[in-house]
């Protein structure tokens, strides 16, 4: 099964493998919306995120990266 909004420490980890260049605390939702929609595993509805979903998602990014 892939990964759905609610999977934000999966989808950190994924996210810090694929853009390992960039430090996570300055992406803007736009951008991380778009990124976690364009991960291979990722099978949720884009239409589905929030706010709250992409921020907690930025917020275990941050955490995995340090």
């Amino acid at each position: 099964m892939g990964l759905r909004w609610s999977d934000s420490i999966d989808i950190a980890i994924e996210l810090s493998e694929a853009h390992s260049d960039v430090d996570p605390q300055w992406v803007r939702f736009t951008d991380l919306h778009a990124w976690v929609c364009a991960l291979a595993d990722f099978e949720d509805d884009p239409e589905k995120s929030s706010e709250g979903l992409l921020e907690a998602i930025q917020m275990a990014w941050i955490d995995e990266v340090r």
